[in-house]
Order: structure tokens, then sequence, then C-alpha cells
């Protein structure tokens, strides 16, 4: 009995697809990071890269892509070839985008393959030293006698750091005015060189500014102190009850990657993860590790986008 040629031209798909599984990687990755060098991606996106281009075999090219809050980066990935070469360590900034974007020329949920969840950061609250605060209640106190009159950068519009000062200014009831980069190492620059007053980035870019004595750190932003740096307080516990939100990063890949790649993508990272060597390194920076399944993955993304969805309502996007 003759295979009906649908049948055979199925068969014949399956089995270059197994077989390009099976040889995968046989050629250099690529792995897009959508900000500049030294950013607390850029610093993930690394530690990360090194273990996973020694496990696959091959080399792991690292492509920085700031701009437009994350989103040239996100767009790139989502047009790239869906055959596990181009990857991206995605930012929370990929779901708030979704959330406060109504026009993105890619689907942040349908365009992507989830690979895994990498870690969670949580940000700090730093002000130049020529600002009269010392706390957060210090802060908000200056902040509610000169309304309009402080400034706070950001990595972008929409951004995860932009984002979570709009969180203080919503808590706190007060309004502190927006001044978007196109990077969080850039905007950290200008803070410490007395350019803008203030900022909330992640621990990882703000530390080096706090050891020089340029910038003053007042607190993070998640709910319990950070075990790498427990001297900063929570500001949830220094006049801003509730507040609570940090970074998280993980892994994606274009839509339609072959299960097979995403699987052993998947547990190449993970078993990174759980080696003491990385854990290490991720904590030594004020990083928790956080691997998952690309389903909890998925998951999580999905309930950002609701979570901050949200929280943006009434935000007017600027991307610069």
């Amino acid at each position: 009995m003759r295979m009906p040629w649908p049948w055979i031209i199925a068969a014949a798909l399956g089995a270059l697809h197994h077989a390009h599984a099976q040889t995968y990687p046989s050629r250099p990755l690529r792995m897009i990071i959508p900000a500049g060098a030294g950013g607390g991606v850029d610093t993930v996106a690394r530690t990360l890269g090194v273990p996973l281009s020694a496990t696959l075999g091959q080399p792991i090219a690292m492509d920085n892509r700031p701009g437009a809050g994350t989103m040239l980066a996100s767009e790139l990935t989502a047009k790239s070839p869906p055959d596990g070469y181009t990857l991206l360590m995605v930012t929370n900034s990929h779901a708030i985008n979704a959330a406060l974007h109504k026009n993105l020329r890619y689907d942040p949920v349908a365009d992507f393959a989830p690979i895994s969840f990498v870690s969670t950061l949580p940000y700090l609250l730093v002000v130049h030293p020529s600002l009269p605060a010392r706390s957060a209640k210090e802060l908000i106190a200056l902040a509610k006698r000169r309304p309009g009159e402080l400034y706070f950068a950001s990595a972008g519009a929409g951004s995860g750091t932009h984002l979570a000062f709009e969180l203080f200014n919503q808590l706190a009831n007060i309004r502190a005015v927006h001044v978007p980069y196109k990077g969080g190492s850039a905007a950290l620059v200008d803070v410490a060189g007395g350019h803008v007053q203030m900022m909330i980035s992640s621990i990882i870019n703000c530390m080096p500014h706090v050891r020089g004595k340029r910038l003053i750190a007042l607190g993070v932003s998640s709910a319990k102190p950070s075990p790498a740096f427990p001297q900063f307080p929570p500001l949830a516990a220094s006049g801003l009850p509730g507040y609570d939100t940090s970074a998280w990063y993980g892994v994606l890949a274009p839509a339609r990657v072959p299960t097979d790649i995403v699987s052993r993508l998947n547990r190449d990272i993970n078993a990174i993860l759980r080696t003491p060597d990385l854990t290490a390194k991720l904590a030594a920076q004020g990083a928790d590790v956080a691997g998952s399944t690309p389903e909890a993955f998925a998951a999580t993304l999905r309930a950002d986008i609701r979570k901050w969805g949200r929280l943006t309502a009434g935000l007017t996007p600027q991307v610069k």
C-alpha cells in the first residue's frame, strides 16, 4: 500500500526536524542583550553565556542592542530565524512594554518561545549626594515640599526602572519628573554626575557608584532586604508600605523554534543555574537564581503583562 503524499511530506519534515535537533548546535549562537554593556541584564547574560557556551560546545556572541525601552532587541529577536541560533536575554521590560504600548511591531507572547527564567534582582533607590535626603522618608518629604521640581532618570520610557519609580511616585503621592535615557548605565552616569537627581536601578548597575561615593543608596525595592546587601533597608519599611518590585531576567527565542531545541536549551540552562559557581556569581551581584520550565516562564510573562497593565493605566509612553 502506497503512503499518501501528505503523509510522505510530513514524515520527511519530521525526519529533518529530528536530524536538525540531533546535530544542534552546529555553529555559533547569538544572544541579544536589550541594553548597553555593563548593566544588570548585560551582566546576567554574560555570566550565563560563558558556561552555556561550554555546555553547547559553540561560541555565543553577545549582541548589545539598547534603545526604545528594550523594544529594539525584542523586535530583532522576533524577526530572526526560528532555528535556535538567536536567543534574547529578556527583562521584565518585555512585559511592561506589552502593557504600555498598544502598537508594538511584534507580539510579546505569540512571537517568542520561552526557554527559561534565569534570575530576579531587586532595584536600588539612589540619589546624588547634593540632594538633601538620606532616607526614603526624607526624600518623600522633600518631594512633597517641592512638587514637580525633582527629576528621576530611567533606562528608557516603559523600562523596568521607569515603572519602578512611577510606582514610587504613586505610593508616596509625590510628583517627580521622568527623564528617560537609552540605557541604564548612561542614566546612572548622569545621576552620578549630578545632571539628574535620582534613579531606581538594578543593584548591579548602582553598586560601583555607591562604593565610589558618587551616589547615596536609600533602600532596596524588594519586600525583604537583599542577602548580598543587607545594609540597605527595604523601601516598604522606610516610609513606603506596600512597595515591592524587582527586575527579572529570562531567555526567549523566536517563536516556532523546534521543541527539541527548546527542551535542550532549557535543560542545559537549568543545569548551569544549579551549579554552585553560577549561583555564587549571581548572588554576589544581589541576584537570586530562578530557573524554570518553558511553561512556567510563559505563565510568569503573561502574569506580569496583566500586572503592569493595571499599574500603567493612564501613563503615556514616550519612547526615546
